[in-house]
């Protein structure tokens, strides 16, 4: 069976690429359902872009790699598809949007769009070779019990990455890039709560603290969550992308304010209560009391010198703290690094060297933040994948 363009994967790139790619298309996926992690995501809401997504919000080895693609199908035109669909949705928080009702909406939406563009779907199925030749390329697949052999011009790799393996996911982009000679570049767990090591943490679990979190010169000012295993929440998911193994991160707890001028203030008005006691009014219960052991709190604050509520307020806006490592693949929400973009045109998604080949998603060195942003990758990678095809093919896209 010949098609102009299989691509594999049916998550969030892949069903984006085959609504604008025109043509006989066929995506193909090992999962028994399309878009599985969408369904997850955001706590089953999807938080499907973010209203402030641009080149910033994107890490790569090429930091303009993704310009060209985010500026030619923006959160504007994805938020417009959401509301031609009738998708009722809202804003979280900075800029994240959300279904009001259920990830499985933009599912639907996804496979609605594929139909209206004739696109062919087969799920559970195994792909046991990829093969390129000079008509393009050859795939040998096992579905249904049966072994078939598709040939296509297009071939879209938009399997993803390595996070979340427990939802089928596999390094097999990586796998087919380097047969057809494209380079990979190192990959790791990012979006992902740090561990520390014998249960550091473990009397905190659940604490939430608003912080700025530190690390390579980045910061993030959101939520950190104590965990058993270590720390967690959003603050940590953001910067855990930039921190590197052995490396240090630096937790200001009182982001917004002169802790050193409440400390002083309240030596003014509380000096008989206990140093330990004020802190308790200052940060949650718990994390008070760890923090006074930790630091080995003693006197009333009237006794504190203005040298050492000073010393004090560095400590608490300036915690210094050295994960072992991270949650790895298994919690992750992305995988930093993949295909190197310098082997992928910017405006295409299409392989330098070997036409026909594209890769979008999460596949390549593209990762974004935190809210939304890799979720706007996807939808801007497959559009440019998809489009190209079109027009190489001579076929408008519908958008």
């Amino acid at each position: 069976m010949h098609y102009d363009t299989i691509i594999l994967g049916a998550g969030a790139a892949g069903m984006m690429c085959a609504t604008h790619a025109g043509g006989r298309t066929l995506v193909l996926d090992h999962a028994k359902n399309p878009g599985e992690k969408i369904r997850i995501s955001g706590g089953g809401r999807c938080n499907f872009t973010n209203m402030y997504a641009g080149p910033e919000n994107f890490l790569s080895q090429n930091k303009h790699f993704c310009k060209s693609a985010l500026s030619r199908y923006t959160q504007w035109d994805f938020i417009e598809l959401v509301a031609r669909h009738g998708i009722a949705y809202h804003e979280k928080t900075l800029g994240q949007l959300f279904c009001d009702n259920s990830a499985k909406d933009i599912i639907h939406m996804l496979l609605a769009e594929m139909k209206k563009s004739k696109a062919d779907l087969w799920l559970q199925t195994q792909i046991t070779d990829v093969l390129h030749n000079e008509g393009g390329y050859t795939l040998t697949v096992q579905r249904e019990g049966k072994t078939h052999k598709l040939t296509c011009t297009n071939l879209v790799l938009a399997t993803g990455g390595k996070s979340i393996p427990k939802m089928g996911a596999t390094g097999f982009a990586y796998e087919v890039a380097q047969k057809f000679g494209l380079k990979v570049t190192d990959t790791r767990a990012a979006l992902v709560p740090f561990t520390f090591p014998e249960g550091r943490f473990k009397s905190l679990a659940g604490v939430a603290q608003n912080v700025r979190i530190s690390a390579n010169g980045t910061s993030f000012e959101e939520a950190l969550l104590f965990t058993h295993r270590g720390v967690s929440g959003p603050s940590v998911l953001q910067i855990s992308s930039y921190w590197t193994e052995g490396n240090r991160v630096s937790v200001n707890l009182f982001p917004n304010s002169d802790v050193f001028a409440t400390l002083r203030d309240k030596r003014q008005s509380d000096g008989r209560r206990n140093t330990s006691t004020i802190l308790g009014h200052l940060l949650p219960a718990r994390l008070a009391d760890y923090l006074s052991d930790h630091l080995k709190l003693t006197g009333n604050i009237a006794d504190q010198s203005d040298a050492a509520l000073r010393e004090l307020a560095d400590k608490l806006t300036n915690w210094q703290l050295t994960p072992s490592g991270t949650e790895g693949y298994r919690t992750a929400e992305v995988t930093l690094g993949g295909i190197d973009t310098d082997d992928l045109n910017s405006k295409t998604m299409e392989a330098k060297n070997l036409p026909g080949l594209y890769v979008i998603g999460e596949a390549m060195d593209v990762t974004g933040w935190l809210g939304g942003f890799n979720f706007q990758w996807a939808w801007s990678s497959g559009f440019a994948a998809g489009t190209a095809i079109a027009a190489k093919r001579g076929h408008a896209s519908s958008f």
